[in-house]
């Protein structure tokens, strides 16, 4: 099953970086080309959720024992992070790449809690990406506008939305039997 989680991340990586690597085909498709891309990325993610749930254990390092607890409160900042992108905060100012951040942020978390050979690949090359992501966006688009505006309410929002989102993502993992907060 590994080569299906590597496959899912081969493809994730090739759909998000055919903008930026290739501009002049992925322009020549105009807006028909959203709907292929997106369906290579949820390809892409069924791929690594299945090679990554049904893969075999192969133990590669013991994580730290504070690795968990630390991994749920990267969680938590991972996900304001993701929905920092996306909002109305004043926060949102001071982030280039906040949905990119907050993936490696996550990324990190889960190295930092798994230590077997199929989270260091897809936790390490999704981060990795993460990363890579950031450097091609910053050289062709070198003329970055910070988000002006936000408010208080914005603020508000984000917080109350990252918490029922991280409750959300905590619920799914204790359902799948990977309880994050331990037992």
């Amino acid at each position: 099953m590994i080569w299906l989680l590597i496959l899912g991340i081969v493809l994730f990586w090739a759909a998000h970086l055919f903008k930026r690597l290739a501009p002049g085909p992925r322009a020549a498709m105009g807006d028909k080309g959203k709907g292929p891309v997106a369906l290579v990325l949820l390809l892409a993610v069924v791929l690594m959720v299945i090679g990554f749930r049904g893969a075999e254990f192969v133990p590669v390092y013991d994580p730290p024992s504070w690795g968990r607890p630390v991994n749920n409160l990267l969680m938590v900042l991972s996900v304001v992070l993701f929905g920092l992108g996306s909002s109305k905060s004043r926060a949102r100012k001071f982030m280039r790449h906040p949905m990119l951040t907050g993936l490696l942020v996550w990324a990190v978390a889960h190295l930092l809690a798994n230590g077997d050979r199929d989270s260091l690949i897809l936790f390490g090359l999704l981060g990795l990406w993460a990363i890579v992501e950031m450097v091609v966006i910053n050289r062709s688009e070198p003329d970055y506008q910070p988000y002006q505006g936000g408010s208080v309410v914005g603020d508000i929002r984000l917080l109350a939305i990252s918490a029922v989102v991280f409750a959300v993502i905590a619920g799914v993992h204790i359902w799948l039997g990977v309880n994050p907060f331990g037992g």
